[in-house]
């Protein structure tokens, strides 16, 4: 091609294209559907869906424990713990927004009562009372739940085996077991049954009979991240640590025997990140509050992420962490501090300034 025509040719396809270019514009996506979005993902794709696995693992952990009722293998213990285990996982993230039905109709309590004594446990056992599911629902809430079965199938120090689990502790297993798979079936149906908590979110501002304004569900939301910082940083955590050597308490950790506290403690703040960021391509608060403060978002991000981290520091069971690795155990409550003024702070007055409707 001649030079000068091809410059000519070049020139034209360029101008061409910058025209296009200049006439096309980035639809920005309006700051209330940005909100319906992140309330709708919220409830499908973390809540609901927590609650369902939580209920589909209750159903797992009450057959892995009736084969242990009926054949006492250490193959089937073994099961029962993970079974247990992998329960508990997904209740800890799901206590990351524990605000309406779990809080109200006391799931919470009723399901996940700490700290247990043994003591308490063994003269239940030794006694003549009934161990059916009735009296198991009217017992004390720290002989219901997930720790008790904890207890049976762990012991002490983990020390439990298969051969030495009672028929008297086979009897209370399985009635807590079906206590415990009843009450995450419950909590399930309150938000996607009858209840239909799911709907009073999704409609908040908009017909809700719950939350009259958007505002106020985001204010529950900020405040379930808030408080689990401070029941992980401040109960959990700070408790048994004490002020010193002297004064910390391993018999008033949560989750002793099976020696999962720490990954409870870590779970509880991967539950507040999955509401903060979202699930399974889903938006999370981090969505909003980046469209207006990027640099608060960083900083909630990097602070959830130091909290989350802080914990693999912490290598020893926590009942031994609290006398051999305290500044690692303090550095790890310093860090849920941060988090938790910066989320009942700057992310609340977030939400007050942008969600107003």
């Amino acid at each position: 091609m001649n030079k000068i025509l091809y410059s000519i040719v070049a020139a034209t396809v360029l101008f061409a294209s910058c025209k296009k270019n200049d006439d096309t514009k980035t639809t920005e996506v309006p700051f209330t559907e940005m909100e319906q979005t992140v309330l709708n993902d919220f409830t499908n794709k973390v809540a609901l869906a927590g609650y369902n696995d939580l209920q589909n693992n209750a159903d797992a952990l009450y057959t892995a424990l009736n084969n242990l009722n009926t054949d006492a293998t250490e193959d089937n213990l073994s099961t029962a713990r993970t079974a247990w285990k992998n329960m508990r996982t997904t209740w800890e993230q799901c206590e990351g927004f524990l605000f309406g039905p779990v809080e109200d109709n006391d799931y919470d309590p009723n399901m996940d009562t700490w700290p247990t004594d043994y003591h308490q446990m063994d003269s239940l056992l030794a006694s003549s009372n009934s161990l059916a599911l009735s009296d198991i629902q009217n017992a004390t809430l720290s002989l219901r739940g997930f720790h008790p079965i904890e207890y049976i199938i762990f012991g002490v120090g983990g020390s439990r085996t298969a051969a030495s689990i009672t028929d008297r502790q086979k009897q209370y297993m399985i009635s807590l077991a079906t206590d415990l798979k009843n009450t995450c079936h419950a909590l399930y149906d309150s938000w996607a049954g009858a209840g239909n908590f799911a709907g009073k979110v999704t409609t908040a501002g908009n017909g809700s009979d719950k939350y009259a304004k958007r505002q106020e569900v985001y204010l529950a939301i900020v405040g379930a991240m808030t408080d689990i910082c401070s029941e992980v940083g401040e109960g959990k955590m700070a408790e048994p640590f004490g002020t010193s050597v002297a004064s910390a308490d391993s018999n008033i950790v949560e989750s002793p025997y099976s020696g999962n506290s720490s990954i409870d403690f870590k779970n509880n703040i991967v539950g507040l990140k999955n509401v903060y960021m979202g699930l399974n391509d889903g938006k999370g608060l981090s969505y909003l509050v980046a469209s207006k403060n990027k640099d608060l978002d960083n900083r909630i991000q990097n602070e959830i992420n130091a909290a989350i981290n802080s914990f693999d520091n912490i290598t020893l069971p926590y009942g031994q962490a609290i006398y051999s690795q305290r500044t690692q155990v303090q550095n790890t409550m310093t860090a849920l501090e941060t988090l938790k003024g910066t989320l009942e702070g700057e992310l609340a007055a977030f939400v007050q300034q942008y969600i107003t409707d």
